[in-house]
């Protein structure tokens, strides 16, 4: 059965695309079959495996518009996993799905069309509100939320929780947060370890025993057009994202 899993929060910066590239990697390189859908028309995920979002032929755009499957659109990675490119024409998609029928839920309609060939679909969503992000929630079974150790980070939180709750009583009644996941976390900030624990206080297991470092060869990376395991194997952000999966892996095997 493939485990839908959105990447998302409603502030920039914190990490999202990373996480979403680095752990489609990471699940490939422990053998699962992983889909990595890039919905967001800054397109940076497309680009970060390495994909030139300028000369595709086809994109999530097409297939949330119907004209192509996602079949047709997947691009296999050097890196063992499949990419479901965007690029700028996605960000016309929210005008021209106004008219359709159901259009919270043309993702997960095209999802459902290809059936249970991957073990896993990563879903890198826009880091705002949109129909775009509402389509990845409305596909997805849950959702991971990066974020930073800082205080806006906190409130930003609280509405991606409203947002959710929104969902849950409108077009996705399953949707649960797999887990909240510290990104660019450095241990000696007195900050960092203050907000860290009023997470736990909060949400206690659903925060990721994972913490994402802050990591030059991290930030390097997506220049290259490589997640950090391709990148730079031994670096602490490839390691932090290798445990990421171990633990992701772990909670569904411990709920099964």
């Amino acid at each position: 059965m493939t485990r839908i899993i959105a990447v998302t929060n409603q502030k920039g910066g914190v990490g999202k695309t990373t996480t979403a590239v680095n752990l489609a990697a990471s699940l490939a390189h422990l053998s699962h079959k992983v889909l990595l859908i890039d919905l967001d028309p800054q397109a940076n995920a497309t680009m970060g495996c390495g994909v030139d979002k300028s000369l595709v032929r086809g994109t999530v755009y097409h297939v949330l518009l119907g004209e192509k499957s996602i079949a047709d659109v997947r691009i296999s990675t050097e890196f063992g996993f499949d990419v479901l490119p965007a690029n700028r024409d996605l960000g016309g998609a929210e005008v021209e799905l106004v008219t359709f029928a159901k259009r919270e839920a043309r993702l997960r309609d095209c999802l459902a069309e290809l059936g249970n060939i991957y073990d896993y679909v990563l879903i890198d969503c826009p880091p705002a509100l949109s129909l775009l992000t509402v389509n990845g929630l409305t596909a997805a079974g849950a959702v991971i939320i990066p974020m930073q150790c800082e205080y806006f980070a906190l409130e930003g939180l609280s509405d991606l929780i409203g947002t959710l709750r929104k969902i849950r009583s409108s077009t996705n009644p399953r949707i649960e947060i797999e887990g909240l996941l510290r990104t660019l976390y450095d241990p000696r900030s007195t900050l960092a370890q203050q907000v860290s624990a009023q997470l736990r206080e909060h949400f206690g297991d659903k925060v990721y025993e994972t913490v994402i470092p802050r990591n030059i060869r991290l930030a390097e990376a997506p220049s290259f057009g490589r997640p950090i395991l391709a990148y730079d194997k031994s670096s602490k952000g490839a390691q932090a994202y290798l445990r990421l999966a171990d633990e992701l892996l772990s909670r569904q095997g411990s709920r099964e």
